[in-house]
């Protein structure tokens, strides 16, 4: 397994991943020193979570491998699915998922993710439009969302 800790404006980012495609990108306690090479087979992840913090990459094209369960996974599948700048509710995930009782489930599935931003559990909200459970701290999740949805400057004529 390769590692590489970047810096970010949400603090240091620890990216793992080989051959198979990239198993886990986390913040980690800000004492971790940064790469100062990057292994050949994150060099691309890295440079698109650069672009992403850049404001020129609003969409991940590189190998996934998470590890987790197969009910996780669909979870995670389904964060996939959610666009760049915008939101959905744990309770709209839950229905999409087929199963509206299981909207718990789906939220601890939701804190399990390894793929910080690429797999972007930062766009799950509550029903009534609150910032709701994230682990990586409300700040970041409240970060995320306004870097991905900038306000938009109205006409003063």
């Amino acid at each position: 397994m390769q590692k590489a800790i970047i810096h970010t404006p949400l603090g240091h980012c620890l990216i793992e991943g080989d051959a198979d495609g990239l198993s886990k990108i986390s913040i980690v306690d800000v004492s971790e020193n940064l790469s100062e090479t990057t292994p050949a087979q994150l060099q691309e992840t890295v440079q698109q979570m650069k672009e992403y913090f850049d404001g020129e990459r609003q969409i991940f094209d590189f190998r996934l491998n998470p590890t987790g369960t197969d009910f996780q996974k669909k979870v995670w599948e389904a964060l996939l699915e959610i666009p760049f700048g915008k939101t959905m509710s744990y309770h709209e995930l839950s229905v999409k998922l087929g199963d509206v009782k299981a909207i718990r489930a789906v939220a601890a599935a939701n804190g399990k993710n390894p793929l910080w931003i690429v797999v972007p559990c930062h766009r799950v909200i509550g029903s009534d439009g609150s910032l709701t459970g994230y682990a990586g701290g409300l700040w970041r999740k409240k970060w995320l969302l306004e870097h991905e949805t900038p306000p938009v400057q109205q006409s003063l004529f």
